[in-house]
């Protein structure tokens, strides 16, 4: 009989398997201790629970990690890091070293349902939600854990359609109990979904990236179908209505496109949309996928409509582009590897 696995459980959960096995009620937080603050890898590492303890635990329970099966590893250091979920689906973590920081980018989701042209993860179509264990074994298991400094959720899929799981795990990063991670290391990347957007913001300390690409309605809805439904405009309306003044940010992604998103007309609307909001602007470089005719502008023209938008008095910055030599568009490893299992 398969195992339950304990590793992405939050300390009710860790509570409720604990009452439900007949274990006294203080070892729930140290089984917590050893999930969150020490680099366990089994049951029989637990060394401050009884010998029948550990042994009531692993009849029914693992800790369930799993290393990635593969990675790619890129000259300007980044790595992307492939790992088997949902029994027979592939996920990828991408772990980003840039000067003091080291950032994780994880995923979410296997494949994705929102179907962004610009986007390979959509191509797969949706697989299935990651749960905690899933989401969080990204961070875990990756060579580089001890080092991270922030943690990113703009991976493969859609956090908020996954915002259960999602929160859970943000939860576990940072409670005391946990990793105890400042939420200000974490940011969580969503197209925009309007009544999710409001739970994240409400149960969570974390920052929100929200992907633009274009304020234009007519525009925006060719890119992305989601804002059929969830307009941008009615987006940032629901941000206007919480505090982002202090330590925690609102940002938005604005993949620049050549002859489609980059003209004069968009900044000014950019600015007339973002008036009042206290954000930022990160503008990033396509990079290419199979069978798309979307191509980034020269680098000139990218740094002139920064410059613009910096004039119209919002702060924009241009993200550096990493791991182009390994497939940098999220979702290109994966779908290279679920075509070989399909073969």
């Amino acid at each position: 009989m398969e195992r339950e696995k304990l590793y992405g459980k939050t300390l009710n959960e860790l509570i409720a398997v604990t009452n439900r096995i007949g274990l006294p009620g203080y070892s729930a937080r140290q089984i917590a201790d050893w999930l969150y603050k020490k680099e366990i890898s089994s049951v029989d590492e637990m060394t401050n629970l009884s010998k029948r303890m550990r042994e009531t635990i692993s009849n029914e329970y693992e800790i369930g990690l799993s290393a990635p099966v593969s990675e790619a590893v890129s000259n300007d250091g980044t790595k992307k890091y492939l790992f088997q979920v949902l029994k027979d689906k592939y996920i990828e973590a991408a772990y980003i070293p840039e000067y003091e920081r080291a950032t994780l980018c994880v995923s979410s989701q296997a494949g994705c349902k929102m179907g962004c042209i610009f986007c390979m993860t959509g191509r797969q179509g949706f697989q299935g939600n990651l749960s905690s264990n899933e989401i969080l074994n990204q961070f875990r298991s990756i060579p580089e854990f001890s080092r991270l400094t922030n943690i990113v959720y703009m991976g493969m899929g859609e956090p908020l359609d996954n915002i259960e799981e999602v929160l859970k795990s943000l939860e576990i990063l940072t409670s005391e109990w946990g990793y105890g991670w400042s939420p200000t290391r974490i940011t969580l990347s969503t197209i925009g979904i309007k009544d999710k957007i409001r739970k994240f913001v409400e149960k969570s300390r974390c920052h929100l990236a929200i992907s633009l690409h274009s304020p234009f309605d007519n525009e925006r809805v060719k890119l992305m179908p989601i804002q059929k439904t969830n307009s941008i405009k009615d987006v940032i309306d629901i941000i206007k209505e919480y505090d982002f003044s202090g330590q925690r940010r609102v940002s938005f992604e604005y993949i620049l496109f050549k002859g489609l998103n980059d003209t004069p007309a968009h900044v000014k609307e950019l600015a007339r949309l973002l008036d009042g909001l206290k954000c930022r602007i990160n503008i990033i470089r396509f990079h290419n996928i199979p069978g798309s005719e979307l191509t980034s502008p020269a680098r000139e023209e990218t740094e002139r409509f920064r410059d613009e938008l910096n004039r119209k008095g919002i702060i924009a910055t241009v993200r550096a582009s990493r791991g182009e030599d390994i497939g940098a568009a999220c979702g290109l490893l994966s779908t290279l590897k679920q075509n070989k299992q399909e073969q």
